[in-house]
């Protein structure tokens, strides 16, 4: 089962507003697991809430770096990973832009962008594959273009008969231009487009605002033609919070009370999942 999902960068102001990581983070991992992430590609978090994460989801290892410094500062891309189910074989990180060796701002991007990439054995069938996850700038249109260029690059670079995955936060929807530059490549297909079956009742981005709704989708997973996707699904889960100074009243074994919560989102995008089957044999192997 593969995923993305934007965790949303910790900061004083989510806090304040009831959306703080402390509070959003649990929630999130039980997410997580009920929905049976086995791999999947991370944008925004720093450091510290990659390691809280880890610690939540006993059986996950993780990878990236930071974006700012190409060690722990600023956000990432990272990957976590099942353990028991994949074996890394190779990762690394490089960065979007026209020297992807090190931290450098591509292009007309706003900010430095990375990306996190691993070759991967997957266990229980011996097969191999590329997965890439990253965020894409937010205002930079040639940056982006770009970017989805490099990763391509860099595909061929790492292991170009092998099947690939990319996700990540993209910044633009399915009407974009940088989007149908990447499904008319031949390289990648959309996973919502190549589904047998989807469950997408939103767009992927929610603002921490659960009755809104949006068509866009934002947040995307990609994989090779090779690859075949059963299921799709934009994940809308809620949980529920007191209200600031709210007494609930004492348990009723013979009434059902709905209490007056509120309901709120483990982060500001919604986590996209694909269930993946690697087809045939690895083409680098025969």
């Amino acid at each position: 089962m593969v995923a993305t999902y934007n965790l949303r960068y910790i900061n004083r102001d989510d806090s304040i507003h009831g959306n703080g990581w402390t509070q959003r983070s649990p929630w999130l991992a039980r997410l997580v697991y009920a929905h049976g992430f086995e791999i999947f590609g991370t944008q925004e978090g720093f450091k510290r809430q990659l390691d809280d994460l880890k610690a939540l989801l006993p059986g996950y290892d993780y990878f990236g770096l930071g974006r700012e410094d190409g060690k722990e500062a600023g956000e990432h891309s990272a990957i976590f990973y099942r353990t028991d189910l994949f074996k890394v074989i190779e990762h690394g990180d490089f960065w979007l832009s026209e020297t992807p060796d090190r931290p450098s701002l591509g292009w007309d991007a706003a900010c430095i962008r990375i990306c996190t990439w691993g070759r991967f054995k997957h266990i229980p069938s011996g097969r191999e594959f590329l997965f890439f996850s990253l965020h894409m700038d937010h205002v930079g249109k040639k940056a982006r273009m770009e970017s989805t260029r490099l990763v391509m690059e860099k595909m061929k670079e790492f292991g170009d008969k092998l099947p690939a995955i990319l996700v990540g936060d993209f910044n633009v929807d399915q009407n974009s231009d940088e989007y149908r530059d990447i499904v008319s490549s031949g390289v990648f297909n959309d996973a919502y487009q190549s589904a047998r079956f989807r469950y997408a009742p939103n767009g992927t981005f929610n603002d921490f605002k659960p009755a809104g709704f949006t068509t866009s989708r934002i947040d995307h997973i990609f994989v090779s033609p090779s690859l075949r996707v059963d299921k799709y699904a934009i994940l809308t889960d809620t949980y529920r919070s007191k209200p600031k100074g709210q007494v609930d009243p004492p348990v009723d074994p013979y009434s059902i009370r709905i209490l007056p919560y509120v309901a709120r989102t483990p982060s500001d995008h919604y986590p996209v999942r694909a269930e993946v089957l690697l087809m045939g044999k690895n083409r680098d192997k025969e």
